[in-house]
């Protein structure tokens, strides 16, 4: 077993397929290579082969790597994952991927609700409530478009901050606003101007997008957003899961 894999909790398979993970979106392992077979595999980390077959299948999945099982896989485009499973930021998650997130503010404003966003946030139209605009990054590579709508108790303390230096949700926890879980809407839509000025596409072009709201733990909604990721810096990938006990669920991966 590698230095630094652990061996609490964590399912030995998934530990493995994470690493090997990094090793494909760190570049290490590049597009079009051929990985180790499972026999290297299983020398290298320890494990038996039909553990390296369970943390290959699941990067197959992911559409990390191709091929098919008795032939050693090849490493196909490295399109990070962002699980939804997980009420995570932009930030956390790719620093959880060993990527380094970036941000440049467009805009943030504190204006009246109009009748769509009032209805998202329970106000009243004609509220105040802040708008912010950012645009995200991956690696210093422009990812995903930002656009969030805050109540307005908690968008004012985005005036405090320095909206290009790291994790709005951090910074709103560290002010104790209580984040605990979030909802994700996952479809397709076109480019607007907006869209076309910061991402670099033209209009009418297709982006992934993703609408959040997040809740305290009384189901206040605190913010609603509408993050559009650019497809080939993202994907969505569906995974059903079935139990005996509660039927099909379905969890939905963005990345």
């Amino acid at each position: 077993m590698l230095a630094g894999m652990s061996t609490i909790a964590i399912p030995m398979h998934q530990q493995v397929s994470d690493h090997i993970r990094q090793e494909i979106v760190s570049g290490r392992w590049s597009e079009g290579s051929m990985i180790p077979g499972e026999i290297q595999l299983s020398e290298q980390y320890g494990v038996s082969r039909s553990t390296i077959r369970q943390a290959l299948a699941s990067l197959r999945r992911e559409g990390l790597i191709r091929g098919v099982q008795g032939r050693r896989p090849i490493v196909c485009k490295a399109v990070p994952s962002q699980p939804f499973s997980v009420f995570m930021s932009f930030s956390e998650w790719a620093s959880a991927i060993g990527r380094v997130p970036g941000q440049r503010t467009v805009e943030i404003a504190r204006r009246s609700a109009d009748a769509a966003t009032a209805d998202l946030l329970h106000v009243a139209e004609g509220d105040p409530v802040v708008q912010l605009l950012r645009v995200r990054s991956l690696d210093g590579v422009v990812t995903m478009l930002e656009r969030s709508r805050y109540l307005r108790e908690v968008g004012d303390l985005l005036f405090e901050m320095d909206l290009d230096a790291g994790s709005i949700y951090a910074y709103l926890r560290q002010r104790g606003v209580d984040l605990a879980s979030g909802r994700h809407v996952i479809d397709a839509v076109a480019a607007d101007a907006v869209d076309a000025e910061h991402l670099g596409v033209v209009i009418g072009s297709p982006l992934l997008r993703a609408r959040r709201t997040a809740v305290d733990a009384q189901g206040k909604v605190l913010e609603v957003a509408d993050d559009r990721y650019l497809p080939e810096q993202a994907n969505f990938i569906i995974e059903n899961h079935y139990s005996a006990n509660t039927g099909m669920a379905r969890v939905a991966l963005v990345g």
